[in-house]
């Protein structure tokens, strides 16, 4: 599940066209800070202030980093995962608002954001011949990609619900869950069970609801079976370590990218 290298006789400065980062540990670590950070925030905004205006003005701020993630040529991690983390906490809005203000149960609310995700994942198979990431080069595949992961954002939303209250597993017991069903796609691609495209979905699937449950561990009251942080708290420090790691990540591309080019140029 890691980004291919350039075929042979291809300039290496070609790998530079995707719209989305190289597939590694730093990216599942972001991936997950991003997706507990979205859960803490968006808990803390809607406790804090007017529920409907917060819902709005994330909508907005979404479409607004879309956009400049859709403008930019190519892959800018700052824009992409800036992308990530409104979608962790708009995502986890659309979730709650299926459950709290519509009333829709847990697992109704799973199923249909599944059916969802899984309409979007065969429209795009089915118009663009594959939903492998590393053909993401065009704008209706990125569309495509974006509307995927607020899918899949929404589902991880509702199955760390599911799991932690209407399972009755508590946030730690449903983080220790998750923990062990995001390793089962990586160990069915190892032993060639999986594709690796399936193996990739599978897992950023899975990324979700255990970010959120490790955040919610976290920031919950002690009455709520958490630690008692504080959501703004955790969301604030899931923040800036993903700041921090971002920032780490542009310095590796703006190095690897320097090496392309002057590479590139030699032939």
């Amino acid at each position: 599940m890691s980004e291919p290298t350039a075929p042979s006789g291809q300039r290496p400065s070609a790998l530079l066209t995707s719209k989305v980062p190289q597939i590694t540990v730093l990216f599942w670590v972001i991936k997950i800070l991003t997706t507990g950070m979205g859960e803490s925030a968006s808990d803390y905004l809607v406790v804090t202030f007017e529920p409907v205006l917060v819902v709005v003005v994330t909508a907005v701020l979404f479409a607004i980093a879309l956009a400049v993630q859709l403008r930019a040529p190519r892959y800018v991690p700052w824009k992409y995962w800036l992308v990530v983390a409104m979608v962790g906490i708009f995502g986890t809005m659309v979730a709650d608002v299926a459950h709290v203000v519509l009333g829709v149960p847990y697992l109704v609310s799973s199923a249909v954001f599944a059916l969802l995700l899984a309409a979007i994942l065969i429209a795009w198979l089915r118009i663009e011949g594959s939903i492998s990431i590393h053909t993401i080069t065009s704008r209706r595949r990125e569309l495509f990609y974006w509307a995927t992961v607020v899918a899949t954002f929404a589902l991880g939303t509702a199955l760390g619900d599911m799991t932690a209250h209407a399972l009755n597993l508590g946030y730690l017991g449903s983080a220790a869950l998750f923990a062990v069903i995001i390793a089962l796609p990586g160990l069915a691609y190892r032993f060639r069970l999986l594709g690796p495209i399936a193996a990739f979905w599978a897992s950023y699937i899975v990324t979700r609801p255990l970010g959120a449950s490790v955040a919610d561990w976290l920031g919950v009251s002690h009455s709520r079976g958490g630690l008692g942080v504080g959501s703004g708290t955790v969301a604030i420090i899931a923040a800036g370590v993903t700041a921090a790691l971002v920032a780490l990540q542009s310095d590796r591309r703006v190095g690897s990218r320097s090496t392309f080019v002057s590479e590139g140029a030699a032939q």
